[in-house]
């Protein structure tokens, strides 16, 4: 099946939802009208008749950095290169867009996706989880 990838395509807030249902994530209605207006981007994988089956979203700083959130590929279609592909796509839209670096978080679990298929190096780097953090 052919996928098409557009950057900055027009996807809708109940496509996403569709999606990340299906992804097994948690949806929330309005999340994509909040978010859109803060992004550098976002690539879309379509199917020949337009079904959303491919997402990942670029937050950036406004500047150098560049970061990719909410990547997702239909369960029925994973396993064919359209998350390879959407990261292919998000990292030209933005090195187009100025960026310098691209950056992703991910669970350990999909180290070798986004080492080995996407092309990222590991790096040193500082997380705080907000849901432990005291005042």
């Amino acid at each position: 099946m052919d996928i098409e990838y557009r950057w900055r395509d027009t996807v809708t807030g109940p496509e996403l939802v569709e999606l990340t249902l299906a992804h097994g994530g948690n949806a929330e209605t309005g999340w994509w009208e909040r978010i859109r207006p803060h992004s550098l981007g976002w690539v879309s994988g379509r199917t020949g008749p337009g079904r959303l089956v491919g997402f990942v979203n670029v937050a950036w700083d406004g500047g150098d950095h560049a970061f990719l959130l909410d990547t997702k590929t239909h369960p029925e279609h994973q396993h064919r290169g359209i998350g390879t592909a959407l990261c292919g796509h998000a990292a030209q839209g933005a090195h187009r867009a100025g960026c310098t670096w691209l950056h992703v978080d991910f669970r350990a679990e999909l180290g070798s996706f986004y080492f080995d298929s996407c092309g990222f190096t590991p790096t040193s780097a500082g997380l705080i989880d907000l849901t432990q953090f005291r005042v």
